[in-house]
Parts: C-alpha cells; sequence; structure tokens
C-alpha cells in the first residue's frame, strides 16, 4: 500500500492528519509525546524529504529547543522504536512512519534529486521466503528503491 501523502501539496493538512493520528496511537499504546519529541515529529511530517539528524537539530535551535546530538538522537530514537518514524539507510536521515497504526515491513522510494521519500508496505520478499526454508528468522530488512518522484521525472 502506497504512501497516500507522499505526493501531497497542502502539508499543513498532511502535518495536521499525521499528528493526530500518531497521538491517538500514542494514547492506545501508553507512549508519551514529550515536547522535543512531538516537535521533531512535526518537523518530519512538515514534509515527505528526508532529513538528517543536523537538518531536525537546526531547526529545534532555531525555535529556541533544546538542540543537542543527544536530544535529537534520543527523539528519533523513541519515534523509531515506537514505529512512528522510520531510519532512511541510504541517506542517513529520517522520515515519519505513513503507516504507524500497522506493524508493516516498510519499502521506500527515494527521489534521487529531490530526497522526496514515499512509504510503501512490503510484502512478503523472497529474502523472507528464502529466509524461512533456511530456518533463519529474519528480523528485520529494510527495501530502499531509488528513481525520480512524479515532479522530478516531469522536469526532464
Amino acid at each position: 500500500m502506497p504512501d497516500p501523502h507522499a505526493y501531497c501539496t497542502d502539508h499543513r493538512a498532511c502535518v495536521a492528519r499525521g499528528l493526530a493520528e500518531i497521538e491517538r496511537l500514542a494514547c492506545r499504546k501508553g507512549v508519551r509525546l514529550t515536547p522535543v519529541r512531538r516537535r521533531v515529529l512535526e518537523i518530519l511530517l512538515e514534509s515527505h524529504i528526508a532529513l538528517g539528524a543536523y537538518d531536525i537539530l537546526a531547526r529545534l535551535s532555531a525555535e529556541g529547543m533544546p538542540a543537542q546530538p543527544p536530544v535529537a538522537y534520543r527523539a528519533l530514537d523513541f519515534l523509531i522504536r515506537h514505529g512512528l518514524a522510520h531510519r532512511i539507510e541510504r541517506l542517513n536521515a529520517f522520515v515519519a512512519c505513513a503507516h504507524p497504526e500497522a506493524a508493516h515491513a516498510p519499502a521506500f522510494l527515494i527521489c534521487r534529486k529531490c530526497r522526496l521519500v514515499a512509504e510503501a508496505v512490503a510484502g512478503p520478499s523472497p529474502l523472507s521466503r528464502e529466509a524461512a526454508e533456511l530456518g533463519f528468522r529474519l528480523e528485520t530488512s529494510v527495501v530502499e528503491a531509488e528513481g525520480l518522484c512524479p515532479s522530478c521525472a516531469g522536469e526532464g
């Protein structure tokens, strides 16, 4: 299932919708969104471009919030651990989870030009089937595909 918000043009609505979903989920899970965690999540939701930890720190600092590297990394670690954000290995960057309400194996479609990231839910892969056949218990795998988003593909 592709990310329905990946190519949206009204980011304010996207952020509001994403925060409402995540606040309901956090309440159900009994997870506390501190002001810093919430703001880091808002920053990730404000665009669908993958952001590095130092990009996030710069935003926090500009807003007068605590902006030491451990603060951002602890918030990101918390969001990832609770399924509210993902780390994009290829970019060493982070995005908000597009499907926080469901346990899933994400697959990321990364625009090589503008860094926009769309999240899709990956189904069972040949790797997971082969791992099962070998008796290997696969705990995590990351699928990251690079190409051009609709806007960048239309430019050339």
